[in-house]
Order: C-alpha cells, then structure tokens, then sequence
C-alpha cells in the first residue's frame, strides 16, 4: 500500500512552515517574538496523529524525520524514539526506534475502529513524512473542537515522562477536545505579539495560563502584569469576541511565592494582580471569560523540580482545568456542545 499523506491525520497543529513541519508560531511572524519564543516554536509539541482503522488492520507505520544532535551529552544521541499509542484515556502501547533522521516505526493495533493517538516524541522535532495501515486502512479521526492553549514550559509538559502525560494532552481526553499546545519554555510573558497570532487562529476555546516567568528573567511589577493582562486578553479578543476563554493564574512556586524580584514583586503579588485583572475584565462586561487561580492546585510534593509539576502535577492542573471548562457558565456552552 502506498504512503498516506499525514496531513489530514495531523492533530494539534497551528502553523506548517515552507518545508511542511508542523510548528507553533506563525513562521511569517517569528521576527516579532521573543527568541525564545521562536526556538521552542520549532519543536511539535503536542502535535499528534488521529486516526480510525478498519478490520482487521493489524499496525500502522510511521514514516518520519527527525533532528538527531550531532554534538552534545551522549545520551541525546542515543536516545530512542518513542511512539505511544492511546485509545481514549489508556495507552495501549509504546514501539520505539532507534535514532535517525529518517525512518519507519510499526505500531501495532489492537483491532478494533478507534479512534485511535499516536504520540510522536517531540524533543528532536520529527517530521511525519507519511503513513500506512498493515493488514487493512487507516482512516483520518473525525475532528474535534479547537483549544488553543497558551502558556510556558509547565504547559509544554516539562517534567511529565511522556507527551500524553502534560496537562493540555490529558484534559484535552478528558473534554473531548484538540489542544493546540502553544507554551513556550523561558517566554510567555504576556508577550503582545504572541496575543496577536492567538487572535489569527481559529479557536473554540483558549486557555490562556501564563506568568510565572514574570516573575524572573525579565522582572514584572504587579502593575505591570495588571495592565499587560487586560492587553493580552484585549488583543486575543479581537479575534476572539465570544470565544470562551479561561485564564489559570501561575501555580505554586515556592522560591518565588514571597520573595520580591527586582521590582518588588513576589509572584504572589503577580498571581493577585493577574486574577484583578481578570475580575475586573468580566465586570467590565466579558461574558466569556473565567478565571481559574493557581496557588493551590498543586502542593509542593507535586513539583518535580521546585517549579514543574510530576506528572501526578500535571494530571491535577488537568483535572482543576477540565472542571472549570465544564462547570463554569462563561465556558461551558459551545466549545462542549461540539465535542
């Protein structure tokens, strides 16, 4: 059989770039974002393929590309590819490669139609270059409402053992929904431009869950995150008038919580300023906007690092996050009803 196009089985994109990868800032744009920005944006988080199987289809193969590193530590030379399986909220397997910039991985399938993930390993930014069904066809997942997702590297999943495990993956299975995963490690600081690309794409629901990087790095008052907030939020709005949008203020962070940065403010005084922000906006008039707080989804024996949850972390900010979508009135219309 021949190779399958992998596009119309592609989840969780936003952009492809002019040699067809799958990236998560507008490639046209990047000179307008922080470099930071621009770098993570290169890699695949969160994209994935979807997919449903006919009888008796016994695998699907994988043929792709990726970046293997030349120099560095050995061991990201060495490491191994994995490709996880899921159906619904199980992993039913993981077939791994060893590394090379191009090749095919075999999944096997369990029978059955599906609808069927595949999680590709995201750190060396593979390609998919096609696929395949062995013993039967592959068919592309019916799609599913859009969740733009924006945040730092605690979205983009640091410190969960697998793609699936990062809280925008596990509450998208939960809510029947495609997250498009749109954090960038080291950036998300209320970066207007970044606003102005979310604005530019079609969405469902956006989550926005930035913040914590205000806090160090490059230093915010709370004033100033207060103002940049009803910024961001006013500049997604313009694409987004009715879109239901949840903002999650940053989670706990025990170094930071009562510690000044350069300017003054402790991420707590963030944290306060940024849920201001958001009460003030829905007073203000904003119907479609809910307000999360951070502070106390996650106790510190869920941070991995002191910062970025485990992945018992991740699945509570998950769990936290599919009930505001659920329950909060300002959310829990359209984006629900199509999934």
């Amino acid at each position: 059989m021949t190779w399958q196009d992998p596009v119309p089985f592609l989840r969780g994109t936003a952009w492809v770039d002019e040699d067809g990868r799958a990236v998560r800032a507008d490639p046209a744009q990047l000179a307008r974002l922080p470099w930071e920005t621009a770098q993570r944006a290169a890699l695949p988080i969160g994209v994935r393929l979807e997919f449903t199987a006919s009888p008796g289809t016994r695998a699907v193969e994988i043929r792709y590309r990726a970046a293997v590193p030349e120099e560095g530590p050995l061991e990201l030379r060495e490491l191994a590819h994995c490709f996880a399986l899921w159906e619904g909220g199980t992993c039913l397997h993981e077939a791994f490669t060893d590394p090379a910039e191009e090749a095919t991985v075999t999944v096997p399938l369990p029978g059955g139609r599906g609808p069927f993930t595949v999680h590709p390993p995201e750190s060396q930014a593979p390609a998919v270059l096609g696929l395949r069904a062995v013993g039967g066809t592959v068919s592309p997942a019916p799609p599913r409402p859009r969740w733009l997702v924006h945040g730092d590297s605690i979205t983009e999943g640091w410190w969960s053992t697998r793609p699936a495990h990062a809280w925008p993956a596990v509450a998208g299975r939960a809510l029947g929904l495609d997250p498009v995963n749109l954090g960038y490690a080291g950036s998300a600081r209320g970066e207007l431009a970044t606003a102005q690309q979310l604005a530019a794409l079609p969405a469902d629901l956006v989550t926005l869950a930035f913040g914590t990087n205000c806090w160090s790095g490059v230093p915010y008052s709370a004033p100033l995150l207060y103002e940049t907030t009803r910024a961001f939020v006013a500049l997604v709005r313009r694409g987004h008038p009715d879109t239901p949008l949840l903002l999650l203020s940053p989670l706990l962070r025990p170094e930071a919580e009562s510690t000044a940065n350069a300017l003054g403010a402790t991420l707590a005084d963030l944290r306060a300023a940024m849920e201001e922000a958001a009460r003030d906006l829905v007073a203000a008039g904003d119907e479609h906007l809910a307000l999360l707080p951070g502070r106390d989804l996650l106790g510190p024996g869920h941070l991995a690092d002191g910062l970025h949850p485990d992945d018992a972390g991740h699945a509570r900010v998950a769990a936290a996050v599919a009930a505001a979508v659920r329950c909060e009135p300002a959310l829990a219309g359209r984006a629900l009803s199509r999934a």
